[in-house]
């Protein structure tokens, strides 16, 4: 599957993103990060999707189309950055957790704080947001239309470095093998289990 083919379940999509490129350009400069984690979210059939109880304001995006992007605040304190997978109408959406600043790092670092080491730049979703300088005035941007915001290829990935793990920070079906990251890259956040979590089925 290209990495652009977006018409395809969160799960699928969620590993091919990995080396995939997002970019943001700004009058103040640009910013690409190479994706190095992710996780999947699904709708009515996921408890941890925001999308689970149906649709809303807040999660039409999730819908539809695919390639848009989804964009939320966790905790009143962080925008989150999401890329919408699937079939129109379905909710389906990969969380961007974590990257690899490619272009722009002095820029990044402005945002992140000047004594941030490189490899925490875009280590975790809010930090990756605020490194690109994301925030919910780019919910539902077309990421493969030009916009100032994209979603591009980068360098391919081997399939023996993906690794496949529980989601982070979720009490809901976290234990759903849903995230997937690059083994030893040290941009990739640390795993952590909500105190909140119980056993769910798995998926």
């Amino acid at each position: 599957m290209n990495v652009l083919d977006l018409a395809h379940p969160a799960e699928e999509v969620a590993p091919k993103l990995l080396g995939a490129v997002l970019t943001h350009e700004t009058p103040e400069g640009t910013v690409s990060i190479a994706i190095t984690e992710t996780e999947a979210y699904s709708g009515a059939a996921d408890p941890a999707s925001h999308a689970y109880r149906g649709r809303t304001p807040r999660n039409a995006v999730m819908f539809g189309p695919a390639g848009h992007m989804y964009v939320y605040r966790s905790h009143g304190l962080h925008w989150c950055a999401n890329i919408v997978t699937g079939t129109d109408g379905i909710a389906s959406a990969v969380l961007v957790r974590a990257g690899r600043v490619v272009e722009g790092e002095d820029l990044a670092r402005e945002r992140r704080g000047a004594k941030v080491e490189g490899p925490r730049l875009a280590r975790g979703p809010g930090n990756l947001c605020r490194a690109l300088g994301i925030t919910a005035e780019h919910n539902g941007t077309d990421l493969l239309a030009g916009a100032p915001v994209t979603l591009s290829e980068g360098e391919p990935v081997s399939e023996g470095l993906i690794r496949i793990g529980p989601r982070v920070g979720v009490s809901k079906a976290h234990d759903w093998q849903h995230r997937f990251y690059l083994a030893g890259d040290p941009t990739v956040s640390a795993y952590r289990l909500s105190p909140r979590a119980k056993p769910s089925a798995g998926a």
